[in-house]
C-alpha cells in the first residue's frame, strides 16, 4: 500500500485523487465536526463552499428536517443554526437531521476531491477507524491535509501521522512518499505530546484566542469515535 500525504488541497495533481482512496482530514475542526455529527446520528452532512449555496439549498428541505452549519474565520455566521465547533453536535440537536456545512477549509477540500474512488473523512477523533478502512480496501491513498486558508498547518500532519501510525501497527506493509515520512516520524516523537507541538502554531493559538479551547482539547483526542464518514455523490453519511 501506498500513502501520499500533501499539507494543502492546494495545487494537488488531478492523479494523486483520480481513482483513488482520498482521506481529508482538517482536525480543527471541520472533519472533526463531521465525524461527530455522523456519531451522534444526524441524517447525513451535505458540504458546501460558499454562504449563499448553503442558505438557498435549505430552501429546499422542511426547516425542521435541516440545520445550516459553518463558520468564516472561525466565527459562527449570522443567521445559522451551528457554527464549526463539534461540542454543539450533540445527538438531541442533530438526530436525524440534515446538516449543510460550509467552512473556511475543510468543505472546500473535501469538495475538490470529488474525482476520487471513494473519499472518507478523517480526523484523529477516528483515526484507527480510519487507518482500518483504507487498510482494507487495498487501494493507494492521498491524504489530503485542508490546512488554514491555504497555508500548512501543523495539526493536519500531526494527525495524518497518526492515521499512518494506525495504519502501520495494524501490519500494513506501507510506502509513504517524502511527506508522509515526516508525518510518520513527527508523531513517533511528539505523538504523546500532541499539545506542546501546536502551542505555537498559528491556526491553534487562533482558536484558543476565539475562546475555542474545549473544541482544541476534543479535537484532539484519540480513537474515541469508530466510524468513518464517506463522501458519495455530494452527501457525506456512513
Amino acid at each position: 500500500m501506498r500513502i501520499d500525504v500533501y499539507a494543502t488541497q492546494c495545487g494537488v495533481a488531478d492523479r494523486e485523487i483520480k481513482d483513488r482512496v482520498v482521506v481529508v482530514v482538517d482536525v480543527l475542526r471541520a472533519t472533526s465536526v463531521v465525524v461527530t455529527a455522523i456519531n451522534n446520528r444526524c441524517r447525513d452532512i451535505i458540504p458546501v463552499i460558499e454562504i449563499e449555496e448553503a442558505v438557498n439549498m435549505s430552501k429546499n428541505y422542511d426547516r425542521e428536517a435541516v440545520l445550516l452549519a459553518g463558520e468564516r474565520n472561525a466565527k459562527k455566521i449570522d443567521g445559522f443554526d451551528l457554527s464549526n465547533s463539534p461540542l454543539e453536535y450533540t445527538q438531541d440537536v442533530i438526530e436525524g437531521k440534515t446538516i449543510i456545512l460550509t467552512t473556511t477549509n475543510g468543505t472546500r477540500a473535501i469538495k475538490n476531491c470529488s474525482d476520487a474512488k471513494d473519499i472518507f473523512i478523517g480526523s484523529m477523533l477516528n483515526a484507527r477507524a480510519v487507518a482500518e478502512a483504507i487498510t482494507k480496501s487495498g487501494e493507494d491513498v492521498t491524504i489530503i491535509c485542508a490546512g488554514t486558508e491555504g497555508r500548512f498547518s501543523l495539526d493536519d500532519i500531526v494527525a495524518s501521522g497518526l492515521i499512518i501510525h494506525e495504519v502501520i501497527n495494524g501490519g500494513a506493509d506501507v510506502e509513504l512518499n517524502d511527506l508522509g515520512l515526516v508525518c510518520r516520524e513527527l508523531y513517533s516523537v511528539y505523538g504523546d505530546n500532541v499539545h506542546d507541538i501546536l502551542k505555537d502554531t498559528y491556526h491553534y493559538n487562533q482558536l484558543l484566542e476565539a475562546g475555542f479551547k474545549e473544541d482544541i482539547d476534543y479535537c484532539l483526542r484519540k480513537n474515541i469515535i469508530d466510524k468513518v464518514p464517506r463522501y458519495i455523490d455530494g452527501v457525506i453519511k456512513l
